[in-house]
Formats: C-alpha cells, structure tokens, sequence
C-alpha cells in the first residue's frame, strides 16, 4: 500500500472497508516496530503445537485485529478462538475479517475491569496467547491480570506473552540496542514506511473506521502509558499467579516471548 492511500474498497461514504486489506496494513505497520514479528509468532505456534497439541481452544488477548488468530486458524484449522479487546477500530477490522468463520468469536471487553472474563464463552483455554499489547498496562494490575489468566488456563495449558521486556541491569546494551532500533525506522519510513500515527491517521478517514477509530482515542487518547518490566519480572508474576514453570522460549534484543505453563 502507498503511504497515505487507505485500503477502501468503494469511494461513497459507507462503502465497505476491505477489512484484509485494512488487517494487512496493520501488519505492515506493526513490522515497522518490529521486522522480525512473524518469527515471534512462528515460536508462539510451535509452543502451542508443543504443549497442547494441534487444535487448541486459544484465547487472543487483547487480539487487535485478531493478528494471532488469523496466523493460529491458517496453521490449525481445528482450532477455536476468542479474540478479546476493547479497542473498537481494531476489533471492527478483526470482526470484518473473520465474519461467518464459526470457529472464532470477539468479545468486547476492559482487561482492567475485573468482571471482564465473566463475558468470555468458555471458562478454561489450553492457550492464552497475547503479543505487543499488555505493555500498556502498569505492573500492578498486570500482575492481578496475571491471577485471572491463571484461573482462565486449563491444568497443563499454556500462556504466553510476546512483548517489550526490558532488563534495567543493562542499560547500556538497552540503549545501543534502541538507538540502532530507531536507526533502521528511521530509514524504513523515509522509504514509505507507516507508522503508529500515519496509520490512525488514514483510518480516522475511512468511511466505516472513522466512527470507531474516535471512540477509541476517547477510550485510550494518543497511547497508554505502561511499564515494560524484565522478562524475569514477568516470569516471577507469572508463578506467583498459579504457573508451575515460566521462562523466555524465544527473544530479540528488545523483546521477549515468555511461556508459562501451567
């Protein structure tokens, strides 16, 4: 997609949004933070096939426009997902894209309210999986959330997190890391590159996102403002939320995909 050009389909107000192709611009985007994403959820679906086999019940966590579910059906095609999130633009492209395929569902829900599992269909899951989202979260009610994931995750399933894990004993590493990081989007978006904001820009114009996309900045404004906690911060809270074992299965100098089974 050209920078600046929404992926419409129809030019009058109300003409369908081509949710696939609005869902691969926000994989395009998503690539700019992160080029080596798809490898992420590559190790996240090994993981999945590992632990619980190849037709999981899977709950997406705060699923966006349903990224993981949309990799975890071409690759098991037995499987079931609940998609959750509160986000209203993301979960329309995500609803969109999934319409008539009976084996997932969208809930719409606040991960900070506590009652938001009572809205989920099924009561356990062999996989909770979640990437680039819980970020948003302080490390407070990240950790209550953790306790909620742990009652929500069936005897030897399975979460996990891909996300920013950063270590505060290496800032050095931490910062070479980052300045080399911004370095290389810099000039990705010299080159045509959208960005977090281009790509909210461009869906505030499209005739059916634009509606959404404003509940959403009344919902969360520009961006949340959360921690990123080390990957061992992560594994501690994780045990300490009912998981028998916890640690990395795979990371880039940046980020980290934590599994905890349970």
């Amino acid at each position: 997609m050209d920078k600046g050009v929404a992926p419409t389909a129809g030019a009058g107000a109300g003409a369908p949004a081509s949710w696939r192709g609005w869902q691969d611009s926000w994989d395009r985007q998503q690539e700019w933070y992160m080029p080596d994403r798809e490898e992420r959820f590559r190790v996240m679906l090994d993981m999945v096939e590992a632990c619980v086999g190849p037709a999981p019940r899977v709950l997406d966590l705060a699923c966006g426009t349903g990224s993981i579910t949309d990799r975890l059906l071409k690759r098991f095609p037995d499987a079931i997902s609940t998609g959750v999130d509160l986000d209203p633009a993301l979960l329309a492209i995500a609803e969109g894209t999934f319409t008539g395929d009976g084996r997932v569902t969208f809930v719409t829900a606040d991960l900070k309210d506590p009652q938001w599992a009572a809205s989920l269909p099924y009561d356990t899951y062999d996989a909770v999986l979640t990437a680039t989202a819980l970020h948003w979260l302080h490390s407070e009610p990240l950790a209550v959330l953790y306790g909620q994931i742990g009652g929500l995750v069936r005897d030897a399933g399975v979460f996990m997190n891909a996300d920013h894990m950063i270590d505060p004993a290496t800032p050095r590493i931490n910062a070479a890391e980052r300045a080399h990081r911004h370095a290389q989007m810099d000039r990705a978006k010299a080159a045509g590159a959208l960005d977090w904001a281009d790509w909210w820009a461009l869906a505030a114009k499209d005739p059916v996102l634009a509606e959404p996309t404003a509940r959403r900045y009344e919902i969360y404004g520009e961006h949340a403002d959360g921690d990123m906690s080390s990957a061992s911060w992560h594994a501690e809270a994780l045990r300490a939320a009912g998981f028998a074992e916890a640690r990395p299965v795979w990371a880039s100098p940046s980020d980290t995909l934590l599994l905890a089974l349970k």
